[in-house]
């Protein structure tokens, strides 16, 4: 069935024919313009303070972190968590270009497995799109370099991402996926999925008892690239 016809069953149902030419307009002005709610003072921070609300709320949440300086320096702290944590150092990857261009060598005991997670994975590690410093939350949209499969099937989630990716707050996050998502076809897209991540899964449905890793990853850990000179302190 076609837009057209799905659009046309519900006119019918709601007994309403196509809306007038003003009132298109109208809508299409408040499409394209995004208009705000209210916005907290404390998502509105300078830079440095913006980034450290995110790491406090990741951890509030139940995650970890670690701040390194460049991407070069992503391989030690991997393998410095891993080690930590007693995790096998053979885990899933997205094939992410950014991913893709570090020196994994500099850590010849890490094993990688670049693709989508399989059920027996225990670790896995993807590439973060963005994230909310309001909340401490990932944004990471399904793409065939980011498979979805990372962020549900092990039980340890690692997310490298860039500090200059970090928003204030969830409206300015998609604000950069609609900038970033555009084509001459249809003049923008959205991606087929958008998971939203604040810390790890936990669920306290039975008896009020916080459980960690019901419905995916028991454990949650950012590492964080310091690429934006404004961020530091």
């Amino acid at each position: 069935m076609t837009k057209d016809a799905i659009l046309g069953a519900i006119r019918r149902g709601l007994k309403r024919g196509p809306l007038p030419e003003d009132q298109k307009l109208a809508l299409r002005a408040r499409l394209d313009a995004h208009p705000r709610h209210l916005i907290p003072a404390r998502a509105q921070l300078p830079r440095p303070e913006q980034v450290a609300l995110f790491l406090r709320n990741v951890e509030k949440e139940f995650g970890t972190t670690a701040r390194v300086a460049s991407l070069s320096d992503v391989p030690a702290a991997v393998a410095d968590y891993l080690a930590a944590n007693n995790l096998p150092s053979d885990f899933a990857i997205a094939p992410h270009p950014e991913l893709e261009s570090i020196d994994w060598a500099s850590r010849p005991l890490l094993t990688l497995r670049p693709g989508r997670a399989q059920a027996t994975d225990a670790v896995c590690l993807t590439h973060g799109y963005a994230a909310v410093a309001e909340t401490g939350t990932l944004m990471l949209p399904a793409s065939p370099h980011r498979p979805t499969t990372l962020n549900l099937l092990g039980d340890t989630a690692i997310v490298v991402l860039r500090a200059s990716r970090i928003v204030g707050w969830m409206e300015a996050a998609w604000d950069l996926i609609r900038a970033e998502n555009q084509d001459s076809t249809t003049g923008g897209f959205m991606p087929r999925n958008i998971m939203w991540v604040t810390g790890p899964s936990r669920s306290a449905d039975i008896e009020s008892t916080l459980e960690l890793g019901a419905h995916g990853p028991r454990r949650l850990h950012v590492v964080l690239v310091d690429d934006d000179p404004t961020a530091v302190a």
